[in-house]
């Protein structure tokens, strides 16, 4: 039997103990076991471990004949029923179907059963349409639902309303800060599980998905976007996301907020550069904040596109870190792109000499980025505000560089550009 709502828990016990008195009545039946799925619906037998578990017991020939309640406590799914019932019937089982006073075994036992557990699963189905409905209507409504335990930074008051919680919430400032600062969700992820912050679940154990999920969740804001998923099929009841093929309701306001919506949109504008950034360039991930090799994905190639990679050379005068063109030996032997390598010591001299440049250049800039800050451009404004660093910087610093620059350009002929993040253009 399968026992699928709240209501039929309360139940459980007093059918068992009707079967269990059942058998006892006849003498020539033995209780093999009771199978039964407390609060899980029939209309698949997938999740269903008891009902699997029944199977394998008749298929190891422990049982002969079962009882079960009704069809619907069997299975709600047409195919399913008649799959499973022609299958015990050939290892010569008998289902009895007390309800409908069906035994399976019986020559018209299979077409009543094809026609009631056709009925059985049309009766899921409007159930759950109904279901389905009576939720929709509480998001047009704009009641939002939303499983705390699985939610980092909140819980359920006793009216069951969104309120902080105060310790998550601060884990979820500090990932939001740390985007800002330049971090990759896999840099933010290995930083959480090292230092051993717990996540919802009350353990360290992050995921670089885990982290993007968060950064784009409207509900740190104070929002809602309600139905961002659907049920495809009730019989199976899989989720996929709502591209537009069933109503989506937004609700603003509806709990205090985490994270300021300025910060909340300007991570939204910084996940699309970021997104912008690597199909530009061709990148498969972008890396930021690496400090033992803070030039990763910065470095591009001005001939083919091509980001640098970089190469530990071992030569008469010690060990070189050298930057070169990805493409330039794609082809094993052969020399693709023509552009030369450059030394990392140089390419942080490039960058240091771009940093001088803006400091004689100081109040020039400075008004730039002051009227950056009145803009409305939001990742602008967040640059501007890490460039004033650069003013008082006196030598390289790789965490301060990746704050603040987009990328450095390098052509064939030795001309380099440093490009900064907000907007700035650097030639050298």
């Amino acid at each position: 039997m399968s026992t699928d709502q709240d209501e039929q828990l309360s139940s459980y016990e007093n059918q068992v103990s009707y079967y269990r008195d059942y058998i006892l009545k006849h003498e020539d039946y033995e209780l093999v076991d009771i199978y039964a799925d407390e609060g899980i619906s029939a209309t698949n037998t997938k999740k269903r471990e008891a009902f699997n578990r029944l199977i394998q017991d008749c298929r190891a020939g422990k049982v002969d004949r079962i009882l079960v309640k009704s069809i619907s406590r069997f299975a709600r799914n047409t195919l399913d029923c008649i799959k499973y019932v022609r299958e015990l019937k050939e290892l010569g089982i008998g289902v009895t179907f007390e309800k409908e006073n069906i035994d399976s075994l019986d020559s018209k036992g299979e077409v009543l059963l094809t026609i009631l557990s056709s009925l059985a699963q049309d009766e899921s189905r409007s159930i759950s349409e109904n279901a389905t409905w009576g939720i929709r209507k509480k998001f047009e409504r704009g009641e939002v639902r939303v499983n705390t335990t699985k939610f980092m930074g909140y819980d359920k008051d006793e009216n069951g309303k969104l309120v902080i919680n105060p310790e998550q919430a601060e884990v979820v400032k500090h990932i939001y800060h740390q985007f800002l600062k330049g971090y990759s969700p896999e840099s933010i992820a290995k930083e959480l599980n090292t230092n051993g912050i717990k996540g919802w679940s009350g353990k360290a154990n992050w995921y670089p998905s885990s982290i993007l999920k968060m950064l784009q969740n409207e509900k740190y804001k104070g929002d809602a976007l309600l139905q961002k998923t659907y049920t495809v099929d009730f019989l199976t009841k899989k989720r996929t996301e709502n591209d537009g093929q069933v109503n989506q309701y937004y609700v603003t306001n509806n709990h205090e907020a985490i994270i300021d919506t300025e910060m909340w949109d300007t991570v939204q504008e910084e996940l699309a550069r970021r997104k912008d950034f690597r199909e530009k360039h061709k990148l498969k991930t972008y890396i930021m904040q690496s400090d033992d090799n803070p030039f990763t994905t910065k470095v591009f190639c001005a001939e083919c596109g091509s980001a640098f990679g970089r190469k530990n050379w071992t030569t008469s005068r010690g060990k070189r870190k050298v930057w070169q063109c990805n493409n330039r030996y794609k082809v094993k032997g052969q020399i693709g792109c023509q552009n030369n390598h450059i030394d990392e010591e140089m390419l942080e001299k490039a960058f240091m000499k771009a940093v001088e440049l803006l400091q004689e250049h100081r109040a020039d800039v400075v008004v730039k980025w002051q009227k950056l800050e009145k803009g409305t451009n939001l990742l602008h404004k967040h640059y501007a505000k890490q460039m004033y660093q650069l003013l008082d910087l006196e030598k390289f610093d790789g965490t301060i560089m990746n704050k603040v620059l987009d990328h450095i350009s390098i052509s064939e002929v030795g001309q380099i550009i440093v490009i900064f993040l907000e907007g700035t253009e650097v030639e050298l």
